[in-house]
């Protein structure tokens, strides 16, 4: 049985992404494989203090135990609300409605 296993730590922005696949131990966190990637020097916007971590499209804590192949992303803060964008296209959507004038004859 070996004692390291193989991961993936991966980080997109619109114009460029990377994925930097490593050899890790087993029992390695998911913040664990972020420091060792070395992948916030590449991406200064990285802030190591408040990680925002997911493995396969789902949100995971940075004390997540790894998993062979298992490949960690790193979440950009959210831009907008997505609760206020679609409230505001909601409204918007009101507004701009067909029918609410008097019925013709």
């Amino acid at each position: 049985m070996t004692n390291t296993i193989e991961i993936e730590v991966t980080y997109a922005r619109r114009e460029r992404q990377q994925i930097i696949t490593q050899t890790v131990a087993a029992g390695t966190t998911a913040r664990q494989a972020v420091e060792l990637s070395g992948i916030a020097g590449q991406f200064p916007e990285i802030d190591l203090a408040h990680l925002q971590l997911g493995v396969f499209g789902k949100a995971v804590k940075e004390d997540f135990v790894l998993r062979a192949h298992d490949r960690v992303e790193i979440y950009r803060p959210l831009i907008a609300d997505p609760k206020e964008v679609r409230r505001r296209r909601a409204e918007a959507g009101k507004a701009t409605k067909k029918g609410g004038g008097p019925v013709a004859e």
